[in-house]
């Protein structure tokens, strides 16, 4: 076993520095009552009153979790039915190209990912909105998805799915109560990633928009190019804190889940 040495944990400690001191002085200074965010004027929570007063930037932040919750839904279902087809279709014609336009989202710039959308859904919608953002989320999250759920169907054993089909399940009924189940932690890991590139997306949502439809990233940004206000402090925090408590709850269900099937798998066994 190596040793924790000083280097460790100064590289350690270096490294969580860089990663999150910038978010801590976000959230001090969200409690700043100066309106300057580089003076610091005393302790005050009023800029989460006026946040909360703030119309169009509580519009902004509905229209991001509907087209989240819509695009990682949507983009979980579709990246699923992906990785069973990579996983367990064997080999087929156009795998390879199918597996080549799963996978090109994960490498291909958002700028060209946004600009094509953009132009395949000028001619077919005759406004854009959040349903155009929605599909376009869905479209690069997806591969995330698929990858995620692809690592854990390659490490799952097949004999429990041919063994549910030996007892009279159809195949849709194997994957629905034997597959479904015991994947479930890396699809709901699949689906918490999808949801959060969707809420931290900007340049394709920027593209694929229309009017009434925008979505929180782009909010902030169009204020942040005329200054920091310190609502978007406020704002970020409240972000960190249902991001943090979402990630806190999902390592909570993940674990239970896996003692859970730990524990069905011994019972099985013995």
């Amino acid at each position: 076993m190596k040793r924790f040495t000083w280097f460790n944990a100064t590289s350690l400690t270096l490294g969580f520095a860089f990663l999150y001191l910038p978010m801590i002085i976000l959230v001090i200074y969200s409690f700043n009552a100066s309106k300057l965010v580089t003076v610091w004027a005393g302790f005050s929570t009023k800029w989460y009153g006026e946040l909360m007063r703030n119309d169009q930037m509580l519009d902004a932040a509905w229209v991001t979790i509907k087209v989240a919750v819509a695009s990682s839904t949507l983009a979980t279902i579709l990246g699923t039915m992906a990785a069973y087809v990579m996983v367990r279709g064997g080999r087929f014609m156009g795998r390879t190209l199918f597996s080549g336009m799963i996978f090109a989202p994960l490498v291909m710039p958002e700028v060209i990912t946004g600009l094509s959308l953009f132009l395949l859904f000028k001619p077919i919608f005759t406004q854009m909105g959040a349903h155009t953002i929605i599909l376009a989320h869905a479209t690069f999250a997806m591969c995330y998805v698929s990858v995620v759920v692809s690592s854990r169907l390659v490490s799952f054993d097949k004999s429990l799915e041919e063994a549910a089909l030996d007892l009279g399940c159809t195949p849709f009924e194997s994957f629905r109560l034997v597959t479904l189940p015991i994947i479930a932690p890396a699809v709901i890991s699949g689906w918490l990633l999808a949801f959060t590139l969707s809420l931290d997306d900007l340049v394709i949502a920027n593209f694929t928009t229309g009017p009434g439809a925008t979505t929180l990233p782009m909010k902030i940004w169009s204020a942040v190019r005329l200054g920091v206000n310190p609502q978007i402090n406020a704002l970020s925090t409240l972000m960190i804190g249902v991001v943090t408590i979402g990630v806190i709850i999902a390592s909570i269900s993940t674990k239970r889940a896996a003692l859970r099937q730990k524990a069905d798998e011994q019972a099985a066994a013995g």
